[in-house]
């Protein structure tokens, strides 16, 4: 009798964690359909920008808002299930308001940048790849430009490498220190290095 007892409790304890697990994934499930919010609002301006989404940009998670999520999400490899979760919102460049401190940030600019300096300059000098990643930045800091890394890199037509995909390939060391000399102010583009 006790061996079945521990059998029925040791299935309740699967169930049970199960549950747990199945609640704590609809919670790091940040915006899905249905949700409203400041969040949406952002998904809704960057996809718009980058020429996913056609609709209002009205705060509301809708049939338009899911359709451009699961657009983004092909394009870029993502798991295509029209929830902006916490790898979709950081491709798009948006801090999860459960993620929203600096140094994560910070780490997710540099990852995406790394990965765009790689897929489009992997093969060239050193210089050259920084030089990517300067370009990244000088488009940030110009009003023509959308004012965020992932803005800039996820423009429509702004970069082959996120048109054919290999802005998914895993930057190298080499890649995420150009990455990091142009975010610490290192610009191979600029008048003063070009004359050096």
């Amino acid at each position: 009798m006790k061996k079945k007892t521990y059998i029925l409790l040791i299935i309740m304890a699967i169930i049970f964690i199960g549950l747990f697990f199945l609640n704590l994934r609809e919670t790091i499930a940040l915006s899905k359909y249905g949700s409203t919010g400041n969040e949406v609002t952002q998904i809704q301006k960057k996809l718009k920008n980058w020429g996913y989404y056609t609709g209002n940009i009205d705060g509301i998670y809708g049939s338009k808002t899911l359709s451009a999520v699961k657009k983004f999400q092909s394009k870029n490899g993502l798991k295509v299930d029209g929830i902006a979760g916490p790898k979709t919102l950081s491709a798009m460049g948006i801090n999860s308001t459960s993620n929203s401190n600096n140094s994560s940030s910070n780490s997710s600019n540099l990852n995406l940048l790394s990965r765009i300096v790689y897929a489009e300059a992997r093969g060239e000098p050193y210089k050259g790849q920084v030089a990517v990643a300067a370009v990244v930045l000088n488009r940030v800091a110009s009003s023509s430009f959308p004012n965020t890394i992932s803005g800039v890199i996820y423009q429509s037509g702004s970069f082959d490498a996120v048109s054919d995909g290999q802005i998914n390939l895993t930057p190298d060391s080499t890649a995420r220190k150009a990455a990091q000399d142009a975010l610490n102010g290192w610009d191979p583009t600029s008048r003063l290095y070009i004359l050096l």
